[in-house]
């Protein structure tokens, strides 16, 4: 991707970040994402907060989503003090067309992602149209966090489950930890005709903490692109 068109897809997400940010109200709890695309929405709510004094606390997903919190005077809170969230606003890798079914974790905070997505009323994903796909795992691998104690017999499940892993490494060639002290293993599981049926063998894999297939947890889709922010629906029944 050249500068001009990472530029015009900064203004597409930025778009749907502001769009986003218009759902919260006085008094919620609000899910604060993960990623370059969750960090507009956040940028948009401390711009709320602060010209409109709308009275809010926010949960972040991420150490690096508390820290820009914090320097935009975003009050955070925890789960001590509030069990359940009334919005929660985060990124993804990949929206499947018509289910909303989502791939997340690339930022490498899908555990805390889902703690907060599961906890919430109501989610709403903010994406530009390059994360649409027909079928899940067409660009993006799945990432699975997992405990670093026996890492490999872990990775040696997953190996057999189809899911090619490859531990993710961060600068230096260590691997790559989490907030939560544990490593990333992305599974190229390629395009996936049932991912419910790939995300139920990942809920069993011994070793394995939260995988990146986020099924049901969306029913709504904030689209930056060209014409402005397009607003996708699921199609699933819920049940």
């Amino acid at each position: 991707m050249n500068k001009s068109d990472k530029s015009q897809q900064d203004r597409w997400k930025k778009a749907a970040g502001e769009a986003a940010a218009q759902l919260a109200e006085n008094g919620m709890v609000v899910g604060l994402g993960t990623g370059s695309t969750a960090a507009f929405f956040v940028e948009a709510m401390a711009r709320r907060v602060a010209n409109e004094r709308l009275r809010l606390v926010g949960i972040a997903t991420s150490e690096e989503t508390a820290r820009l919190a914090r320097s935009l005077k975003i009050p955070l809170t925890t789960f001590a003090s509030h069990a359940q969230i009334d919005l929660t606003v985060d990124g993804a890798d990949e929206v499947q067309l018509g289910t909303l079914y989502l791939i997340k974790g690339r930022g490498g905070a899908l555990l805390r992602e889902k703690i907060v997505a599961s906890a919430s009323k109501r989610m709403i994903v903010i994406a530009d149209e390059s994360k649409l796909v027909d079928r899940l795992g067409s660009r993006v691998a799945v990432p699975v966090e997992i405990v670093k104690f026996g890492w490999q017999a872990t990775e040696e499940k997953l190996r057999k489950l189809g899911g090619n892993p490859s531990m993710r490494m961060a600068p230096g060639k260590r691997p790559f930890v989490t907030d939560g002290g544990n490593y990333v293993l992305d599974c190229a599981f390629g395009r996936m005709e049932n991912p419910k049926e790939i995300a139920h063998h990942l809920d069993h894999v011994v070793g394995a903490i939260e995988h990146g297939l986020f099924l049901g947890f969306t029913r709504e889709v904030f689209v930056g692109e060209a014409g402005g922010v397009r607003v996708l629906k699921s199609v699933e029944k819920s049940g």
